[in-house]
């Protein structure tokens, strides 16, 4: 969330404040389904926060849970073991932190339940855990958490990378798993669930988020469900523009695309990324003055409800009707610019990389980190942009009807 500044128009305060109040629904929820204990599976904070305020704010609702006896249970993942309040904080005394040593059990033997599991003790752990858990415990529902890659997931650390297959193998009921930000369920007999994360925060992290609610009863699990507590919706809506004419009718694409996205947030706040593709007679409208079209997008957002649905970015992919490879092969200035960008495409570009490498130090750093990093002095991404100044020169200098 750190680059929302540099977004005209976003709502900073709704997304800031995002993953708290869906950590408030995850509390409620766990209040109303009266369930006997919370397990959270890692990464509750974010690595090393400065300031207090953040686990002073874990606490208080925590501490909810403690009003009504509700127990709950942590391991420590790789943010985790970055933190400092993790180390230091003291919790309410219904939150148990297990160990980071060593397999911890805790059993609640009035519900025949026994809990297994181990924390990040540094913020890499590299080998797995989950070979050294405990043998389940007789006549219990025994429940493994782990903070894990699993058998490895993109865009994830390859931590405490364990097999699927000797996690059912171990002879657990449920595997609680964190790390992994997206809900899958790798086996159902057993369960071994990543329930994801309770908000998303970036255009990676799209749909619906929550937690996964779990029933037993005689020591059997008898129910798992998800139950989405995200309080803003991150969606990429794709747009594929090939059979427009003119302008407006991708507009019209565009903004229908939107409302359809909007019903289905049911609700929430809408952070929409836009992305338009295909090749199309309207390519040489939008591709002449993008910053143009984009505000046209967005205008469209606002119409739709501006406190419902905020545009973070348009991607504009789609591409001239024109036969580049015969435009190349013409006998004039336009086929001598098209010429000159293919063989520039065919070069070494490490030597005109180089020549950006002061750009890339003043870049600010959600640019050059960010959900889509920008790096000018990477030749693949000089690369990448050349298929676009293609396009983008292409509609500029012969448009219309070419």
């Amino acid at each position: 969330m750190r680059g929302l500044a540099s977004y005209e128009g976003a709502p900073e305060d709704a997304m800031r404040s995002a993953t708290r109040q869906a950590f408030e629904g995850l509390i409620d929820l766990a209040l109303d389904e009266q369930v006997e204990f919370l397990l959270i599976a890692g990464d509750l904070y974010d690595g090393d926060w400065p300031d207090y305020n953040t686990g002073l704010y874990f606490v208080r609702q925590i501490t909810r849970l403690a009003d009504a006896e509700i127990p709950v249970f942590i391991i420590a993942g790789n943010h985790d073991a970055a933190s400092a309040l993790t180390k230091k904080l003291r919790l309410p005394e219904n939150c148990v932190m297990l160990s980071t040593k060593e397999p911890d059990t805790r059993s609640l033997d009035n519900l025949g339940v026994s809990i297994h599991g181990q924390g990040f003790a540094t913020k890499a752990v590299l080998e797995d855990l989950s070979s050294a858990y405990p043998a389940p415990i007789s006549d219990h529902l025994n429940i493994g958490m782990l903070h894990t890659s699993a058998n490895g997931r993109v865009g994830h650390e390859n931590y405490a990378p364990c097999k699927v297959a000797e996690l059912v193998a171990h002879g657990y009921d449920y595997w609680a798993l964190g790390h992994v930000h997206t809900r899958e369920i790798l086996n159902e007999s057993p369960w071994v669930v990543f329930p994801g994360n309770l908000q998303g925060r970036h255009t990676r992290e799209t749909g619906g988020k929550g937690a996964t609610l779990v029933s037993f009863e005689d020591g059997q699990i008898t129910g798992v469900e998800h139950r989405d507590l995200d309080v803003a919706r991150w969606t990429v809506c794709k747009v594929d523009v090939s059979a427009a004419l003119s302008e407006d009718d991708v507009i019209s694409a565009v903004s229908d695309a939107l409302v359809g996205a909007v019903e289905a947030s049911e609700d929430r706040l809408l952070a929409a990324r836009i992305v338009i593709s295909g090749s199309s007679k309207a390519h040489d409208a939008i591709a002449t003055d993008i910053e143009r079209f984009t505000n046209e997008v967005r205008a469209q957002a606002v119409g739709i409800g501006a406190d419902r649905v905020w545009i973070e970015k348009v991607k504009v992919k789609t591409s001239s009707l024109i036969d580049i490879d015969e435009a190349r092969d013409r006998d004039d200035a336009i086929g001598e610019l098209l010429r000159s960008l293919r063989d520039l495409s065919a070069v070494d570009l490490d030597e005109i990389a180089e020549q950006f490498a002061t750009l890339r130090s003043k870049l600010p750093v959600e640019i050059r980190q960010g959900d889509e990093p920008f790096d000018p002095a990477d030749p693949d991404t000089l690369r990448a942009m050349l298929g676009d100044v293609e396009q983008m020169l292409l509609a500029r200098l012969i448009g219309g009807e070419g």
